[in-house]
């Protein structure tokens, strides 16, 4: 059985492990089968070591200048002081060294990581598309959205800093330990590895304590995102009922949230500076005082001091940039967290390990004693079997809730069942792969959605790879291209969000028409005219009838009228058959289906 395939944009469902969001971004930074990748990694690891040493060196050519620039006692008679010109051009030349092996690292190194955002991205998108319908339609499209969006930030904020700024930054603490260990004595070292285990450790708990504010700031701009972007897409309705001041009390509920838990968050980033700034001047003066006293006493020199100071600054500010690059990479784990999650739920719905391509020779469709549920407290269908033979036409009628629709979601396998088989020319639709039996089976819903593009990309969107003329020609057959012509933009003309600037008839039409291109052996109509009005709902329905010809269709019908023509009427009530017949046979037997049709006509001639 698969996982359950919820997934709440809104709360943390489960703690992944942040060693395991690191494992997983390690892979796409390190990916099988490719070496060139890898050579770069490694040759930007080099890079990034190579100008380490440098900017370790630099401090001690800065020594040697100043040394030679100070007048000892003996000089002061003649007061002759000879320009260090060579160690003067050295440290010039290292200093830039130091920052042509960083961008030579960067430049390396940009092809690894836009590889690594470009496939997390397409495997998070790819696997989206993957998940069941129940988890599409239990999502919240903003919250995951902004889920998504939070994580590839995120993501190039740990490509980035992780390699190029952690890893650095403790290499060079360790480098810069040891040589003030050979170069002075044990007192220097251990003052300075002292005050970095101090500053990483007050970093550490401090950060943990204040993760949860920005937790709470990541919740709060879920929902408010959510919330904002549900009502933009129901803007009409919010218009319909008069809701904007509703609207708006709702939102800004979600942004008093964000902003409550946004100021705890600065607040505690406050403390957390405050500490970090008290332990590095602690340590910055114990350490100076030591080499000043040095100095006084004659055993170090300027140059010494000048040395100390250097490498204390040198080491101190990508430390105190490390505490930023901590909070930050906490930020983005708690981010990728999200994401990654995403690619750990299960589709419910997936092909066998050894599943074939559907093999459609007649396009016969047959339900087998097939029974469904969403949940085990309620059935929805209940040991449902009809046959369709090739080239013939069933109709399914019966009230709201009886399981028209599911029926439908089940032969395009949204769902599985539960019970039962459901077979297309003796194959059952189990044990043949998603894609081709998706391939076999044209729709036109009830309610079509149009991508925001042009007519012709969402025509096309049936065949995509559909020549224009065979596109014009399926809007021909539906009866669409003369009004298409007449656009100012002709085929090119955006048809706006959700298609929402064509009217319904026009949807339905470029619906018909993308599935004539599609050109599938099985036609399915799932209520395509309940929701237009009489005029425009005949001409569909000639068009429908016209495409269906020798085509297997299924029809899941509201208005009677509209199937009067089918081979059978099955009519569906509670979940189970309880009449099946041609309209004329149903008629005279005066029951279910002959009180619907009474009842329709008499709603049709009531003016």
């Amino acid at each position: 059985m698969a996982e359950n395939s919820s997934f709440n944009t809104d709360t943390i469902s489960k703690e992944r492990s942040q060693w395991k969001t690191l494992k997983t971004l390690g892979g796409y930074i390190w990916p099988k089968n490719r070496a060139d990748l890898k050579t770069r990694v490694l040759l930007a690891l080099a890079s990034l070591a190579l100008a380490k040493v440098v900017n370790v060196y630099v401090p001690f050519l800065y020594k040697m200048a100043v040394d030679a620039l100070t007048l000892s006692p003996e000089s002061l008679d003649n007061a002759l002081v000879v320009l260090p010109l060579g160690i003067i051009v050295a440290y010039g030349f290292a200093r830039i060294l130091h920052q042509f092996f960083g961008e030579v690292r960067d430049f390396i190194f940009v092809k690894v990581s836009q590889h690594a955002q470009h496939m997390i991205a397409l495997n998070t998108f790819k696997h989206l598309h993957a998940l069941s319908l129940s988890f599409h339609l239990d999502r919240q499209t903003g919250g995951l959205s902004r889920v998504i969006e939070r994580g590839t930030h995120g993501l190039q904020f740990l490509l980035t800093f992780i390699l190029f700024n952690i890893i650095p930054t403790l290499l060079e603490i360790v480098m810069v330990t040891v040589v003030l260990f050979y170069t002075f004595d044990i007192r220097f070292a251990a003052v300075t590895f002292i005050t970095i285990v101090g500053y990483i450790a007050y970093t550490l708990w401090i950060t943990e304590w204040r993760m949860k504010y920005r937790r709470q700031m990541n919740d709060t701009d879920s929902d408010a995102n959510s919330k904002a972007i549900d009502s933009l897409l129901n803007y009409e309705t919010v218009k319909y009922f008069g809701n904007e001041t509703h609207e708006y009390k709702r939102f800004d509920q979600a942004l008093a949230s964000y902003e409550i838990a946004a100021i705890k968050s600065q607040n505690s980033l406050s403390v957390l500076n405050v500490g970090q700034g008290l332990i590095i001047g602690l340590g910055l003066i114990i350490i100076m005082a030591m080499a000043g006293n040095g100095v006084v006493t004659g055993e170090l020199t300027i140059g010494d001091f000048v040395l100390v100071n250097t490498f204390m600054i040198q080491l101190y500010l990508p430390l105190n940039f490390l505490g930023f690059v901590y909070r930050e990479i906490k930020r983005s784990l708690i981010d990728m967290d999200k994401m990654f999650e995403l690619l750990e739920i299960n589709a419910e719905i997936q092909d066998l390990p050894d599943a074939k391509c559907l093999s459609v020779q007649h396009g016969q469709v047959e339900f087998e004693n097939v029974s469904f549920s969403y949940n085990i407290q309620r059935s929805i269908l209940q040991h449902i079997s009809f046959k369709i033979e090739p080239g013939k036409t069933t109709a399914i009628v019966g009230p709201s809730g009886s399981g028209k629709s599911t029926i439908s979601k089940l032969l395009f396998r949204f769902y599985d069942v539960s019970a039962g088989k459901i077979k297309i020319d003796g194959q059952n639709i189990r044990q043949v792969s998603q894609q081709s039996l998706r391939a076999a089976i044209g729709v036109v819903p009830q309610d079509t959605v149009l991508f925001n593009d042009s007519i012709i990309y969402n025509i096309q969107y049936g065949r995509p790879d559909a020549a224009a003329e065979e596109i014009h020609q399926a809007a021909k057959l539906a009866k669409i291209h003369d009004f298409i012509l007449k656009l100012p933009c002709g085929y090119k003309t955006t048809v706006g969000e959700r298609g929402l600037k064509l009217s319904g008839g026009e949807k339905q039409r470029v619906a018909i028409a993308r599935t004539i291109l599609k050109d599938p052996e099985i036609l399915l109509f799932d209520e395509a005219t309940s929701a237009l009005d009489s005029h425009t709902e005949k001409e569909i329905q000639s068009s429908l009838t016209a495409i269906s010809e020798n085509k297997t269709t299924l029809i899941i019908a509201h208005r009677l009228s509209t199937i009067v023509d089918a081979d059978e009427i099955l009519v569906l009530k509670e979940g189970r058959i309880i009449e099946r017949g041609t309209h004329n046979q149903l008629i005279k037997q005066n029951s279910e289906y002959a009180s619907m049709w009474a009842l329709q006509q008499k709603n049709q001639d009531t003016p």
